[in-house]
């Protein structure tokens, strides 16, 4: 241990020590809204001390939107008050005639509160499609209270994504977005908004999780976070500590106690651009139905991992199918990047031009094969109404469907596999045998079936007066053996 004696030292030391502190006085009193301790395990992030001076800053660009709209006739609630509760041979309808009259009931105006924020200077705002889907009147409050009426510019009913615009007097103050992939689990978000329209409501929290799937859409990649969101919230920003948008705070769960979903600002801003040039989205479409590999899958088709994803159906005169895409092909990888998830490769061909070529790696009966896709236009109209496999087998009396994932969310099925029930024939073998509406097969005489064509097969090997045991899965009873005779 070294002794200072010298003076000279002494001074020095203390001047030294002066210096130091001044300096540390001058970091703590600016502004660092998140405390770091240095463990032996690593950096750990606690709470912030305040958020005052970031709610402060982004507050001014968050707006309040109010919509009125429409309801024609007053309602179903309307009409339901107006009928008798006993329907047309209700006694009391005489009365309700009498009271109501027989004009058409008035139209209702239904009023709603939203929330949204600024992202140009000039009076673009970001909010939710379903704050301003089917408004008549949108009216924008800005935090000094003053107020514009907002037109849309465009809407995305997929993403629940819309841009509206204002007309302002003076430059207005923006949001910058951030980057919502580099968003870690744990990380303090907070949310701001006008939730019960209360206005500009601050909540804070943490992103809770990422990914989040909650069967709202196609696109579903929700960013979870316990940041308090209510009615009024949606359309609002979520921001990180370094005061950007990483996500439009959009859904709740109802019931639910510090869940909350935010729509990631990495998919907004295509979107947004999208919007602003043409009012539409447009994206890609490859003509498949798929599903991910699940562990049964993958010992069926002898694949030694669960990468890639299962093609269910291959839609007619459409890009896949016209490139030589089958069903049951796996599909590895798409421009040479890795699929791993459904979800995954409904995102990339989503945001790949229309007209563009790409190359999908698939694997057809342990061979890999590259396909040449040109990508069409995704119209969702004719998607909605476009023929799947479903299937009359008339042999059994019954009508069929493949289950898709979105049958599978609806019937709590833990993988999109099978062969759906969707109709069956009065007095059929089927109807005998005990299968109903909405029974999943699973298997046939031991034989999986994934697909009405492996149903249709299997039913054409099995002769008249053979035995078929049909395996399915029913809700509320489970598996379940039903027997019938060809």
């Amino acid at each position: 241990m070294r002794f200072i004696t010298n003076k000279k030292d002494v001074l020095r030391k203390n001047f030294i020590f002066i210096v130091l502190l001044a300096v540390g006085i001058f970091a703590l009193s600016s502004f660092n809204p998140v405390s770091v301790v240095e463990t032996k395990a690593g950096t750990i992030l606690e709470a912030p001390g305040s958020f005052n001076e970031l709610a402060e800053n982004a507050s001014p660009s968050v707006v309040n939107i109010r919509t009125v709209k429409t309801i024609k006739g007053g309602g179903r609630v309307f009409r339901h008050f107006k009928k008798g509760p006993f329907g047309k041979n209700d006694p009391f309808n005489d009365f309700f005639d009498r009271f109501f009259g027989e004009e058409r009931p008035h139209d209702f105006k239904q009023r709603s509160l939203g929330s949204g924020f600024i992202i140009g200077k000039n009076g673009y705002i970001v909010t939710n499609n379903h704050v301003v889907e089917n408004a008549d009147k949108i009216e924008v409050i800005l935090k000094d209270e003053k107020e514009f009426d907002a037109e849309i510019v465009g809407r995305d009913a997929n993403t629940d994504l819309a841009l509206i615009k204002i007309k302002p007097d003076s430059d207005l103050p923006v949001l910058l977005f951030g980057d919502s992939d580099a968003l870690k689990v744990g990380q303090w978000v907070i949310a701001i908004g006008n939730p019960f329209g209360l206005e500009h409501t601050v909540t804070a929290g943490i992103v809770s999780a990422k990914g989040r799937v909650i069967g709202s859409g196609p696109y579903d990649d929700f960013i979870q976070t316990d940041a308090s969101i209510n009615p009024g919230n949606s359309g609002g920003p979520l921001i990180n500590m370094d005061g950007k948008v990483i996500g439009i705070n959009t859904a709740i769960i109802a019931g639910g106690s510090g869940i909350g979903f935010a729509i990631p600002i990495n998919l907004v801003k295509n979107i947004v651009d999208q919007l602003k040039s043409s009012g539409e989205v447009t994206r890609g479409w490859l003509g498949v139905g798929i599903q991910d590999i699940s562990k049964q899958v993958a010992e069926y088709y002898g694949i030694k991992s669960r990468k890639g994803v299962l093609v269910t159906e291959v839609f007619p005169n459409d890009p896949a199918g016209l490139a030589g895409i089958e069903p049951q092909d796996i599909i590895l990888s798409i421009n040479g990047k890795d699929v791993g998830t459904a979800r995954e490769i409904t995102s990339m061909i989503a945001n790949i031009g229309v007209g563009e070529t790409v190359k999908i790696k698939v694997l057809r009966n342990g061979e890999t094969m590259t396909f040449k896709v040109k990508i069409a236009k995704r119209e969702e109209t004719r998607i909605a109404t476009r023929s799947t496999s479903k299937e009359k087998q008339t042999e059994l009396g019954i009508s069929v469907n493949n289950v898709t994932p979105e049958i599978a969310r609806r019937f709590n099925l833990k993988e999109a596999k099978g062969v759906i029930v969707t109709g069956v024939e009065p007095g059929s073998k089927a109807e005998e045998s005990g299968i109903r509406m909405h029974d999943i097969i699973k298997e046939i005489n031991h034989n999986s079936i994934q697909t009405v064509s492996d149903l249709n097969k299997v039913i054409s090997e099995i002769q008249k007066g053979e035995t078929i045991n049909m395996f399915i899965w029913r809700m509320n009873r489970g598996f379940l053996v039903l027997k019938i005779t060809k």
